[in-house]
């Protein structure tokens, strides 16, 4: 069993890291927050031994990434109706908001690495080696992506137009 100590640094230092790599994969908040707990969970259960913090996170990253994919492969999520589906509820927009309302517009392999690159600082080795996979592929979807956004950004500014 993992001392309350580490539990508590743990939760200090990668609770809002955590919690956003989720959502930007998941594009759900309460979905986000299980996520969360299940690798707080997995870390409690089990101890770890890690070089330095910046394997530490890099590994917790990995572990989020992980429980994300498997959340969204059960049947459950693949059942699940979206709310936005279910009935049409408008807010507000705001210039602030065009950029990250941008970035979840993104499929899912996109949003990952734009959120790992910018809203994070990793570069590029360092995400290939997180979502474990090679740095070319890395540097091809983020061309992509930027491609992607690019294209979202101008539509939304012809229709607000």
């Amino acid at each position: 069993m993992v001392e309350s100590k580490y539990i508590e640094y743990l939760v200090e230092t990668y609770a809002d890291q955590i919690l956003r790599l989720s959502y930007s994969y998941l594009g759900n908040i309460e979905d986000a927050k299980d996520v969360c707990q299940t690798v707080f969970i997995k870390f409690v259960t089990k101890e770890y031994v890690f070089q330095d913090q910046n394997h530490e996170k890099a590994f917790i990253y990995r572990v989020t990434a992980n429980v994300c994919k498997d959340l969204l492969r059960t049947p459950w999520k693949k059942r699940m109706c979206a709310l936005e589906h279910c009935g049409e509820i408008t807010v507000p927009e705001t210039e602030e908001n065009d950029i990250f309302w941008a970035v979840e517009q993104l499929e899912g392999k996109y949003r990952i690495l734009i959120y790992l690159y910018y809203y994070e600082g990793y570069k590029a080795c360092e995400i290939a080696e997180i979502l474990r996979i090679p740095t070319a592929t890395v540097h091809t979807r983020m061309k992509r992506a930027r491609k992607k956004l690019k294209k979202i950004l101008e539509e939304s500014e012809y229709e607000r137009i």
